[in-house]
């Protein structure tokens, strides 16, 4: 890998802390607010509507620029979102529009991959920026989790009279703030590479036509079919899986808030090395054969009902966590690869992350309604791990039905 390859790393790796840390703070802001406990999936599904109402036109937006640029433009607004925080914007609203940098980044990030590397390095390349995104995570909650406790940043508060800055929580906010203007700074930098797949058009019209013939021209190949499941799946999973986590810590261990953000971290944890294991031991042409680690991904979920004990809740979750990074690494891989072929890098990854939000979108909002329900935490994990298990094992059939009449 050469030094290029380092630069967008880094700039991942700050914008991927700072969007981390913000989650929690905003967590904490709802609560400054006395805000109901179903406004929490629901500050994720404002921060999502733009991956799923912009989705035609971020993709060829990052194929249309080089992609450091967008890269640019999409953490200078992630920085509007904050500031808009700090002056007073509801913590829903700010969120939002921390997500429209957000929709516009993902497409950028990934999509430079194809076209700064090699198909040869792309397990390798998607194993570093998971496994960097994921340390990225967990020093977000480690960071979001101690800077929204009173007691750790209790002395600042009274120290200083900074203006706008007036709870743990904003304080958290204009903290991240520097780390987002670090991110855009190493932006500045990534290298250009040569525009490929240029849209053929500006018109909203035309966008949106050429987005949902690279939506079914996605479904409809047999390898991109697959891996585009898997990854939306997964990643609808994974942001319940968070909140899950949070409430689930409150209730079983007895942890504040602090606590339990902290505790998200050792899910990240278990990525990371799920996401080296897969970069050692899968190549991008055997990438199908982890999908039974999916099945039991979903099973072990089931596992935390009877936990007590923080040391086997936080072992449970590093294997949750390795599951996860180990069949969703080359599945993203394969999928990027596919994507880049058919149609360019910017617009798959687009129709990806339409995907996957729509399926944030829907998990969140069935947590959010069972919350709301006042359903209990055990009765939600219950569910939330049979609905996994359950759709990755039909996803192992069909891809063993494909195989068998010469599909894939």
């Amino acid at each position: 890998m050469n030094p290029g390859f380092y630069i967008i790393l880094t700039a991942q790796f700050l914008s991927a802390l700072a969007d981390n840390a913000l989650l929690f703070a905003a967590i904490a802001l709802l609560k400054d607010l006395s805000s109901p406990a179903w406004h929490t999936p629901v500050l994720q599904q404002f921060f999502i509507f733009s991956y799923i109402v912009l989705a035609p036109f971020v993709g060829a937006f990052a194929d249309s620029l080089p992609k450091g640029r967008v890269m640019f433009i999409s953490n200078i607004v992630k920085l509007a979102g904050c500031i808009a925080m700090l002056t007073g914007v509801h913590p829903l609203l700010a969120y939002g529009l921390v997500g429209l940098g957000a929709a516009a980044y993902s497409p950028a990030k990934y999509g430079i991959l194809t076209e700064y590397l090699p198909a040869s390095q792309l397990v390798k390349a998607n194993s570093w920026m998971e496994g960097l995104t994921v340390a990225a995570i967990v020093l977000g909650a480690v960071v979001g989790g101690v800077l929204i406790s009173p007691g750790a940043t209790a002395p600042i508060l009274h120290g200083l009279d900074i203006p706008l800055i007036d709870s743990a929580a904003k304080l958290a906010v204009a903290i991240i703030v520097l780390i987002y203007i670090a991110a855009a700074i190493f932006n500045l930098y990534i290298p250009h590479v040569p525009i490929d797949h240029r849209p053929f058009s500006r018109n909203p019209f035309s966008l949106t036509r050429d987005f949902w013939h690279c939506f079914r021209l996605l479904w409809k190949d047999p390898l991109g079919q697959v891996s585009l499941a898997v990854t939306t799946l997964f990643w609808g999973a994974g942001a319940t899986l968070r909140l899950l986590v949070l409430s689930w810590a409150s209730v079983a261990l007895h942890y504040d808030i602090g606590e339990a953000a902290k505790l998200t971290a050792w899910v990240a944890i278990g990525i990371a090395v799920g996401s080296v294991l897969a970069a050692k031991f899968v190549r991008l042409e055997n990438s199908v054969k982890v999908l039974p680690v999916g099945v039991a991904m979903g099973l072990l979920v089931l596992v935390m009902i009877p936990i007590t004990n923080s040391v086997l809740a936080t072992l449970l979750l590093v294997a949750i966590g390795a599951m996860g990074g180990y069949f969703v690494v080359p599945m993203n891989a394969l999928l990027q690869h596919r994507g880049h072929l058919l149609m360019g890098a910017g617009r798959s990854i687009a129709v990806q992350n339409f995907n996957e939000n729509l399926s944030i979108f829907a998990m969140l909002g069935l947590y959010a309604m069972m919350q709301k329900l006042d359903f209990s935490i055990y009765f939600i994990i219950l569910v939330f791990g049979l609905l996994l298990a359950g759709i990755m094992t039909a996803l192992c059939k069909k891809h063993l039905h494909d195989q068998d009449n010469g599909k894939t």
